[in-house]
């Protein structure tokens, strides 16, 4: 079973995000990010490669590049729900399922009113 958060403002439909591991924040990192529209903290990912990148010595690019791309699947979706947190969503609910759609199918059985806002 996998794990979602579903976030919810005023107005507007809900949205869900996945927990755990990014495969896409692990291999583009800031690029994934700014997909996402994760502005800032694309944007800083983006600058903090490109400093390390300048002021560490050649042979110390590949583990710290590792370590951060690491760092982003690890963390990545969190810095999502972040950025949902300053666009004004709030955090209304966990769910479990076996994929998104049966994530969104529990996700109406507790909550029918938030059906009538996907419309």
């Amino acid at each position: 079973m996998r794990v979602w958060t579903v976030h919810l403002r005023e107005t507007g439909s809900p949205v869900l995000l996945r927990e755990g591991w990014s495969w896409g924040a692990f291999l583009f990192r800031g690029l994934w990010l700014l997909v996402h529209r994760a502005w800032i903290p694309g944007l800083l990912w983006i600058a903090a490669e490109i400093g390390l990148a300048v002021l560490l010595p050649p042979e110390a690019l590949a583990p710290v590049g590792l370590a951060a791309a690491v760092l982003a699947g690890l963390h990545g979706r969190d810095l999502l729900r972040w950025q949902l947190r300053r666009r004004g969503y709030a955090l209304v609910h966990v769910i479990t399922g076996r994929d998104e759609d049966t994530a969104w199918a529990r996700l109406f059985a507790r909550r029918p009113d938030l059906s009538a806002r996907t419309a």
